[in-house]
């Protein structure tokens, strides 16, 4: 049973909604009184996680995470699928993984992720860190987000809300610049809306880094997998970084949409040109390492977590055995991997190449 009562979710909506809008005057932190202030409930906790898997410390957030976690991309974003998404998040939980990451992004304006998993939610808060992320540059935008966010999760706080895709410098000057979305993310968490504040990036190191020295985040989620060395690498230089902060770090596109697998072959180039993501990237090269290689190169790097979205229960269940079994790599197959996905590397790294804005 979660222990979020609803009159405690509806009084933080009504304080966040102050009549229908949230507006600056009524979250400037000059105007707040004592009677505002909302206490965040302890950390999540899942009693199955440790048992589940491994743990590690989540930066300096206090919080065990599992080491792998859900993502919320995968069968959790595809449209009114809650007959698959739904079981998936619920399997998850019951499997021990303690961590679901989402956006307000994910499934489109309907933010079909953020409502999949709010149905578990409702029921089963108390057992997950709940992350979803802004993407809007400024803190209005970014506020109104919050508010739909809540509602949409069903619950009244957010354990960790980051900083979607930061990319390149102008991303970086927007979000700090008045009125930017970083007044939202500080506000918020001066509220007791949001337990921690994080960034994320696929693109290039060198923004998130000028992001990490500007303020002191709790998280980054960072695109990390075993062709990051090849191209514009986030393992030389920000996890380092963000390692020397004290942060809580997590991995994503672990497999690169599946790209690096061996279990992948890649469609007709006239295919992939006209695929959803207008794959910039085009390849006649099939994938070359396994699931658990992909995994265990990321796992065995300093890093709290991996997040990885699944299509179905079997694949959730195949994660966590894995996660289960983990085991760190040593140096030299490390580098084997990372040597047999150069041929992919491109394509398993697509997110780098695109026009970022």
């Amino acid at each position: 049973m979660s222990d979020q009562p609803e009159v405690r979710i509806q009084d933080r909506r009504n304080f966040l909604k102050a009549g229908g809008a949230v507006t600056a005057a009524l979250l400037a932190p000059a105007t707040l009184s004592a009677d505002t202030m909302k206490t965040l409930p302890g950390l999540p906790s899942n009693p199955r996680t440790p048992a589940a898997m491994p743990t590690r410390n989540l930066g300096k957030t206090g919080y065990k995470v599992g080491i792998f976690s859900l993502g919320g991309q995968a069968a959790l974003e595809r449209p009114n699928n809650f007959d698959v998404a739904v079981p998936i998040v619920e399997r998850a939980l019951d499997l021990g993984v303690n961590y679901i990451d989402t956006s307000s992004t994910y499934g489109g304006p309907e933010r079909w992720s953020e409502q999949h998993i709010g149905k578990v939610m409702a029921k089963r808060r108390n057992e997950a860190f709940l992350a979803t992320k802004t993407k809007e540059r400024t803190r209005d935008a970014s506020l109104r987000l919050i508010e739909k966010s809540l509602q949409l999760l069903q619950t009244d706080h957010i354990d960790l809300w980051q900083l979607h895709d930061i990319g390149i410098q102008a991303n970086v000057d927007a979000v700090f610049a008045k009125g930017g979305a970083m007044e939202a993310l500080i506000e918020m968490k001066e509220q007791g809306v949001v337990r921690n504040l994080g960034i994320t990036g696929h693109y290039r190191p060198d923004a998130l880094m000028d992001c990490i020295h500007r303020y002191p985040f709790d998280t980054v989620l960072m695109a990390l997998n075993a062709a990051d060395p090849h191209h514009y690498s986030f393992d030389k230089e920000l996890l380092p970084l963000a390692v020397e902060k004290q942060m809580g770090i997590i991995g994503m596109k672990i497999p690169g949409r599946g790209r690096l697998l061996n279990t992948w072959n890649p469609p007709s180039i006239e295919q992939q040109k006209h695929s959803w993501e207008g794959m910039v990237i085009q390849t006649s090269v099939s994938g070359t390492i396994s699931i658990r290689e992909a995994m265990y190169w990321v796992l065995s790097r300093p890093v709290s977590t991996v997040i990885i979205g699944c299509d179905s229960i079997a694949q959730l269940e195949e994660n966590v055995q894995l996660a289960r079994d983990f085991t760190p790599l040593t140096d030299k197959q490390a580098a084997e991997i990372v040597a047999r996905v150069e041929p992919v590397s491109k394509p398993g790294l697509f997110f780098r190449f695109y026009d970022h804005q």
